[in-house]
């Protein structure tokens, strides 16, 4: 008893002190951080769009919890669609949304938690963090703070990106913070409809490159009787409106923990290294 005493007050402890670092960092980011909300006339170059479905089929995991989850990525969407990132603002995911807490509606949704799936109060918010990340890769914009996924949970023979292409999040913690180091404003524009998660950049002033995200160096490694883990890594081509490649970027190292036999049937589907 003592033992889960001792334990549970450190846990307690380790969270009061993340909250506080990050309220620190808030502060000391100030008005960086408060994104003022404009409608899209002024915006009319298109920079990035992405979509994802917002309902999929996963073992073990309770339907309920994929319709709740639909809730809660809307109401974060209503904090979030709208906003304009100017030249030397930042944008930070927990900021604006705020805490996932049921008295603001948030209802119980799909929490990956230490390579298990439960359920828990705003679950289902890292698709919207994933989709941030995978649109701002398409923009001139840079991110500044982002979380891999530790576990490789699900197999991916219905992927469409490349592995390890999103950002987790964890209230405060684990956040997704964007900058813009451009001398141009963006707006950001993210909805729930039709069953699918839509997120956009637009600029007032047209895009002067495009972008291609790649997955480089993918390998499983077997790391103990019956324990695999995920390796790859994101790099990023720059191209010029010409198509003239102006640069090859190196985005991120990824390592995740699969939680489900590799090479048995349900393993993963390679895509080709550089997505068309």
């Amino acid at each position: 008893m003592l033992t889960r005493f001792a334990s549970g007050m450190r846990s307690s402890a380790g969270a009061a002190v993340r909250r506080i670092r990050r309220e620190h960092q808030w502060r000391r980011h100030g008005v960086a951080l408060r994104l003022s909300v404009e409608g899209p006339e002024r915006f009319a170059h298109a920079i990035a769009e992405h979509a994802s479905p917002t309902r999929r089929v996963l073992a073990g995991v309770d339907p309920e919890l994929q319709i709740s989850k639909e809730t809660n990525l809307a109401l974060a969407c209503a904090q979030l669609s709208g906003r304009v990132l100017r030249p030397g603002q930042r944008l930070s995911f927990w900021y604006l949304v705020g805490r996932p807490t049921a008295a603001r509606g948030f209802l119980p949704g799909v929490v990956l938690s230490h390579g298990g799936v439960t359920s828990g109060i705003g679950g289902g918010l890292c698709q919207l963090t994933n989709l941030l990340y995978w649109i701002t890769l398409h923009t001139p914009l840079t991110v500044v703070e982002r979380w891999r996924h530790s576990y490789d949970v699900f197999p991916d023979s219905a992927r469409t990106l490349p592995f390890a292409s999103g950002a987790t999040c964890a209230w405060p913690a684990l956040d997704l913070q964007l900058a813009n180091r451009t001398e141009h404003d963006f707006r950001l524009a993210v909805e729930v409809v039709d069953g699918e998660l839509r997120g956009s950049w637009s600029s007032g002033t047209a895009p002067t490159q495009r972008y291609r995200v790649y997955e480089a160096a993918h390998r499983i490694t077997n790391d103990g009787p019956g324990v695999h883990s995920r390796h790859n890594v994101l790099r990023r081509r720059v191209f010029d409106l010409d198509g003239v490649e102006i640069a090859d970027e190196l985005v991120a190292e990824n390592h995740a923990l699969m939680m489900y036999e590799p090479f048995l049937g349900a393993g993963p589907v390679r895509l080709p290294l550089e997505p068309a």
